[in-house]
């Protein structure tokens, strides 16, 4: 039976690059992968997957009305996937975490999807509580926070450096807007 996975962390965990290790892992083996992400993280173009550490690929990219299940059906028709893989994770909509369901369901191709859990209010992403809610199988991927405590939140940063505690919760940035922290800092931080 094939299963949907979810590996989820706070920033800098290494969510892409383990992503593209285990895409690479099916290439090595002459099986097929197809790499998903959403249009709206664009960090690194559109329709590229790139780690921290300088290892990147192809994607797909996912529109947020886009059905997952029918474009993954139809390239499955056509050739072969071994596996489905999905960075930014957070940014599904529940529709499409459920179609990511049906892949494993009804196609028996493993999925393997990547994200964040909270937001920088420590509130979950959409896909991300679909995920929590609907994944065969969750992995916490660590990452550590300054005191060298597990980092668990995401704080993001003013351009003072300063904590934020309000806005949008969807802004695209890296280590120039976010930083992982253990709670005991990340309440620190947004502390008066």
């Amino acid at each position: 039976m094939s299963k949907v996975y979810f590996y989820y962390s706070a920033m800098n965990a290494g969510k892409s690059t383990v992503l593209l290790q285990s895409s690479y892992n099916y290439h090595e083996r002459g099986m097929r992968t197809l790499l998903f992400t959403p249009v709206i993280d664009t960090r690194a173009g559109a329709g590229r997957v790139k780690s921290r550490i300088g290892l990147e690929a192809e994607a797909l990219v996912l529109q947020a009305d886009e059905n997952i299940f029918e474009h993954v059906k139809a390239a499955h028709a056509a050739q072969p996937v071994a596996c489905v893989l999905v960075d930014e994770a957070q940014f599904l909509t529940r529709r499409q975490v459920e179609q990511l369901t049906d892949i494993a369901d009804l196609l028996r191709i493993p999925v393997l999807c990547y994200g964040l859990r909270t937001d920088f209010q420590a509130n979950l992403f959409p896909g991300s509580a679909a995920l929590l809610a609907l994944a065969d199988n969750l992995i916490e991927l660590k990452t550590i926070c300054h005191c060298g405590r597990k980092a668990t939140m995401n704080l993001r940063v003013g351009p003072d450096g300063r904590g934020v505690k309000e806005g949008a919760q969807v802004e695209i940035g890296g280590n120039d807007r976010y930083v992982a922290m253990c709670r005991r800092h990340f309440k620190e931080a947004l502390a008066p």
